[in-house]
């Protein structure tokens, strides 16, 4: 947030417009567009002239995400499993405040603690893991509960209980009913839905409505790089990503000298961020149109994408309106 205020104050103090390229994202929060940092984007892409872009992250395939719907009197368990030697994870669960549930967190051994539906944190035990958990309340920006589960080693040891645990939902009120969890994803990567679901693994802050969200695909074999997170965003459903670029082996600089192949979403942002820089480069400082930023350069960039062969209806999950192509972009 910083570094954006910093970009964005010098871009209007110097009177010239700025392309800003985020390749950073996490798992932790709503994935809905509705995080301080992503309200916070929203707010300074409304300042001087500006298009900032964002990664969706490279939790396509983590088995970090998981989805469903509460029903009246029929619980819902979800298993992930812990690997040895673990640290310490955490697991987020976003539901509609409006809906409650009894949530009951059951060991590998079977033996299994309630977690209680009071604000502020809450420390509890089973075997040889500590689990601190938090019932969080709707936000200035969000009508959602966050319900986030820490798993903790005891002082007396390293690593926490691996092998099978259980979250067990047992509905109360339901008005809506739909719910997501997160695991940590990326390096920190340690626990794993068994019933993963692949959409909605776009990172966070890359839901951020005004952001353009870069997917990855493969240029080579013109198809979906399946790494590459996944919209569309969580309750608002909101399409993201916007478009995909290049992410497969792009040849970039390597620390230390010379230069590699790299895969990620990290990589096919900047793509994205160039031709921004270059369509209101073209707009504003050529003199074409000195509105072309903000809202106006993703729409532009939306319409001239291409279509990749094999995907039916557009837009699409993976790779939102298509791959990008500056030449297209440009209006008529």
């Amino acid at each position: 947030m910083q570094a954006l205020d910093y970009i964005v104050r010098l871009s209007m103090e110097l009177q010239i417009p700025a392309a800003v390229n985020l390749s950073f994202g996490n798992n932790y929060g709503s994935h809905s567009g509705d995080s301080l940092l992503e309200t916070y984007i929203d707010t300074v892409s409304g300042l001087g002239r500006n298009v900032i872009c964002i990664g969706t992250g490279n939790e396509g395939e983590g088995k970090t995400h998981r989805a469903g719907r509460l029903t009246p009197g029929q619980p819902l368990d979800t298993e992930f499993s812990v690997g040895s030697y673990t640290r310490g994870t955490d697991l987020q669960l976003w539901k509609q405040y409006t809906d409650t549930a009894d949530l009951l967190l059951i060991h590998p051994d079977g033996s299994a603690v309630s977690i209680p539906p009071l604000p502020g944190p809450v420390r509890l035990r089973l075997g040889n893991t500590e689990i601190l958990a938090y019932c969080g309340m709707p936000g200035p920006f969000s009508l959602l509960q966050e319900i986030y589960l820490d798993l903790l080693p005891p002082a007396e040891r390293d690593y926490i209980d691996s092998g099978a645990w259980t979250l067990r939902m047992i509905p109360g009120k339901i008005l809506d009913g739909r719910f997501h969890m997160w695991l940590p994803g990326g390096s920190e990567a340690s626990a794993a839905f068994f019933l993963p679901a692949p959409d909605t693994t776009l990172t966070i802050p890359s839901a951020a409505g005004k952001a353009v969200s870069v997917a990855a695909y493969n240029s080579r074999l013109q198809s979906y790089a399946p790494f590459s997170g996944r919209g569309f965003t969580a309750v608002s459903e909101a399409v993201k990503p916007d478009l995909a670029a290049p992410g497969v082996e792009i040849q970039a600089p390597r620390p230390g000298g010379g230069y590699g192949l790299f895969s990620g979403t990290s990589f096919a942002v900047p793509f994205v961020t160039g031709s921004a820089a270059l369509l209101m480069e073209w707009g504003i400082l050529r003199g074409n149109d000195p509105f072309l930023y903000g809202e106006k350069v993703k729409a532009y960039l939306r319409r001239g994408a291409r279509q990749l062969p094999g995907y039916e209806t557009w837009p699409d999950p993976r790779l939102g309106y298509g791959a990008l192509c500056l030449k297209d972009s440009f209006p008529d």
